[in-house]
């Protein structure tokens, strides 16, 4: 295997967890636990793909798979923040109609050619040893993107005053509303936010780092794997990036090893006996199991430094304890 190659791969492949990742941290900084990451990913993949190919433009694609996936997250968002509807069991029904409505619509999409997203290097940055070809050199435009995401994200949250009042929101509602921040909006605003993340998530599927239409095979699990980061970061942007480039370099390297045989359907023997093959199989529903039982059980959220609020309706005019 060769070490630029896998990293070069894995960076675009940890963008797609990325978007998701982020996404889910914002919502649940304010206090929303969306478990329908996968849906709104499937939904967007499928939206910015026919799109794409509809209309010979993959930025109108991108677009509109982002909207897709922050409408979708407004029926959680009204759910749990209107009628303040049990989160796990809203966002697990948001991740069925998510993917029933991207399979359903998008029939016959499988062995079409859409216009994709560009690839490009970033001139004297891509021309430096080992660093250049893996981060810069031939990467997609969303890749770049996802550079530049997670220190916004982190400055937003921890240095402006917007930041501070989404924090506010997740950790102590009650007192934000009595400093004249409006919960609900911002919860909804954050639900749509992440939404159109993980739409975006679902795009760099379909159009940039694998490109093409699969069905359900197209997201794979990772809509759970992002919200797996999202606990194992502890709700922090950089450690969020992290993983998420992490474990994209873990799942290339895990391809490399299987061979193509596997990506045509055949059975390897390397991929049936190897752990890691299994690993990555069992990830995302054991990501699942833990996501669940960390957004029920309020003494584990604690121990771990989850927002206060988070998983919790807020319903005005009820003191918090």
């Amino acid at each position: 295997m060769n070490l630029e190659i896998i990293l070069h791969a894995g960076i675009a492949t940890g963008t797609i967890l990325l978007f998701a990742a982020i996404g889910e941290l914002l919502a649940e900084r304010s206090g929303i636990l969306n478990l329908g990451v996968e849906g709104m990913m499937l939904l967007g993949a499928m939206t910015g793909f026919s799109i794409s190919l509809a209309t010979g433009n993959p930025w109108v694609g991108l677009i509109m798979g982002m909207l897709v996936g922050g409408i979708l997250s407004m029926a959680h968002g009204l759910v749990c923040i209107q009628f303040q509807a049990d989160q796990v069991v809203s966002g697990l029904s948001l991740t069925f109609l998510g993917t029933g409505l991207a399979l359903v619509l998008g029939e016959g999409l499988t062995g079409k050619n859409p216009p994709l997203l560009p690839d490009f290097d970033i001139p004297l940055l891509a021309g430096i040893p080992f660093v250049g070809p893996v981060f810069f050199a031939d990467q997609s435009v969303l890749v770049y993107v996802g550079y530049l995401l997670t220190p916004f994200v982190a400055y937003y949250i921890y240095k402006t005053r917007p930041g501070m009042h989404l924090r506010a929101v997740g950790e102590k509602p009650e007192a934000a509303d009595t400093l004249g921040v409006n919960v609900y909006r911002l919860r909804y605003f954050y639900t749509f936010v992440g939404g159109c993340l993980a739409g975006l998530a679902g795009v760099a599927i379909s159009l940039s780092v694998s490109p093409g239409w699969y069905s359900a095979q197209t997201t794979s699990g990772q809509g759970w794997i992002a919200i797996g980061l999202v606990i194992f970061a502890q709700w922090n942007p950089w450690r969020a990036a992290l993983g998420a480039y992490l474990f994209g370099a873990l799942r290339r390297a895990i391809l490399d090893l299987q061979g193509p045989a596997v990506l045509l359907g055949f059975t390897n023997p390397l991929y049936v006996n190897s752990n890691w093959g299994f690993f990555l199989q069992m990830a995302p529903y054991l990501l699942t199991i833990l996501a669940l039982v960390i957004g029920s059980r309020t003494a584990i959220r604690k121990r771990i430094g989850a927002p206060a609020a988070l998983g919790v309706p807020y319903i005005r005019g009820e003191r918090g304890l």
